[in-house]
């Protein structure tokens, strides 16, 4: 493969490790203000990042401004890889004494937004590390819903490219080119997370928790500045306003640009959006009612309990306010299944993605019908239009893809010494992008500090996958992707 071919690789790495290096300079001044040492960690981090960046950036900048496919992919997998490789110095630099290991996946689990931790003692953490953690997730919620908006649907992962047919149909005109749609997430973003941060403040959170709980909320990320993560704050209004914020962050944000710059209130009109809302509000009707079933909790408890719970899995943030593997055996399970879901495409979650579950349902019908009426015509419809079966296939494709994914994953972690309920939740919950799995040593309460660094190793891969949705990190492994 001829390199100058992927110079507009070098450069988009070089301008997002320069917006990466000015990252790091807020908790740099942060520190700097408590008068921490670590502010010279981060600031020297900082120079080192912004020197790599703006040497990538020139070096590159005689580049093809028409990115081709075969570079999307490999743009894609290596702006994580790099991301989180750059993001983990200020960690492993720090007075945290961490090893590179652990360092790594604490910032792809960060840059991913999967908020799976081996940190504890958060409480007491300083100010600047504590920001970090945050910003990076904050960093990897946008370039998500870029990267499912813009790059996806090109790419035709999994059936993304019908979501680019729902999300550009009339809305091309006004946003023609993606810089414009970029642009316009980007307004989304920063107004959700403002937004939410003063709903936070005015809720009771201090200014910097709830800076920091902005900023892994909308990306549906769930670190937290606490190790009782957002079980911390005991205000039932606190914990309903994160569930309110972390349902919209499941939302397409396209339906965002299409309310503020076309003033179309699409909601009640998109599929997804609909059976998303649908699917939220009938588990927590079955979670309230196991609650008030089994535990000594009042209505207003067991509800709050039960639609944060849902609301946090089902969009893979993985804020708990409560461990509730405690609950019995059926919760157990019925989070455990929530993990694979995830909520809307277009959205700052993980997971499979309801719009995804909704076609496998129905090609799985339409097969069911044509198997009892052999001569019948029964057109696959989504959204009201049909959809190519090539389309159906792909979806359902996927669906295999993840569900053996998972299994594999299950199999070599236990295989590094898991017992199989940490080995298949770690695999389910680093896939789907999550954070907490089930079990006392990775559930709610717990962290994945003491796993093996192979099984570290081993879920950040993990993690990278399941964020790229596996085949844009696979396809560069092929033969076929490196011949010309």
């Amino acid at each position: 493969m001829n390199v100058k071919d992927y110079k507009i690789v070098g450069f988009s790495l070089g301008f997002l490790l320069t917006l990466l290096g000015i990252c790091e300079l807020v908790p740099a001044l942060l520190e700097w203000s408590y008068g921490s040492n670590e502010a010279g960690n981060f600031f020297l981090n900082a120079v080192f990042t912004l020197f790599f960046g703006i040497s990538l950036v020139l070096a590159n900048k005689s580049y093809d401004r028409q990115i081709t496919i075969r570079q999307a992919f490999m743009l894609t997998t290596m702006s994580w890889v790099f991301l989180s490789i750059f993001a983990s110095f200020p960690l492993y630099t720090s007075n945290l004494n961490l090893s590179y290991t652990d360092a790594f996946f604490e910032s792809m689990s960060g840059i991913t937004t999967t908020g799976s931790t081996i940190l504890s003692g958060l409480d007491d953490m300083s100010p600047g590390i504590l920001l970090w953690r945050s910003i990076t997730q904050w960093i990897g919620g946008i370039g998500l819903v870029a990267f499912a908006i813009i790059l996806l649907p090109a790419l035709r992962v999994g059936g993304m490219q019908l979501f680019h047919t729902e999300s550009s149909d009339k809305s091309e005109k006004l946003l023609p080119r993606s810089a414009i749609v970029m642009k316009h997430l980007l307004m989304i973003y920063v107004g959700l997370t403002i937004i939410c941060g003063l709903c936070y403040y005015f809720g009771g959170m201090s200014v910097f928790d709830a800076v920091n709980h902005a900023m892994t909320t909308i990306p549906t990320g769930g670190y937290s500045t606490h190790d009782a993560s957002y079980g911390y704050f005991e205000s039932v209004h606190l914990q309903l306003f994160a569930t309110l914020f972390m349902f919209l962050s499941g939302l397409p944000f396209i339906l965002y640009i299409r309310l503020l710059y076309q003033a179309r209130f699409d909601f009640l009109k998109n599929e997804q959006a609909i059976l998303y809302s649908g699917i939220v509000a009938f588990l927590t009707i079955i979670m309230t009612l196991w609650i008030l079933d089994t535990q000594a909790f009042d209505i207003v408890r067991s509800f709050t309990y039960a639609i944060f719970s849902v609301v946090s899995i089902i969009t893979t943030t993985g804020y708990s306010t409560i461990d509730y593997t405690t609950f019995g055996a059926f919760a157990v399970t019925f989070f455990f299944f929530l993990t694979y879901v995830g909520s809307c495409a277009g959205s700052t979650a993980g997971g499979l993605k309801i719009m995804r579950i909704s076609i496998a349902y129905k090609a799985v019908s339409q097969q069911i019908n044509k198997m009892l009426y052999p001569n019948g015509i029964f057109p696959l419809k989504y959204q009201g239009k049909v959809i190519d079966s090539n389309l159906a296939n792909a979806v359902l494709g996927f669906l295999g893809l993840y569900a053996i994914s998972n299994v594999l994953f299950a199999i070599a972690l236990t295989a590094m010494g898991l017992d199989f309920e940490t080995a298949i939740s770690a695999a389910a919950t680093a896939i789907a992008n999550v954070g907490p799995g089930i079990g006392d040593t990775i559930g709610p309460a717990g962290n994945f500090a003491s796993l093996p660094d192979a099984a570290k190793w081993l879920l950040c891969f993990g993690m990278l996958i399941g964020r790229l949705e596996i085949l844009t990190v696979i396809v560069i492994f092929t033969p076929a992707y490196w011949r010309n």
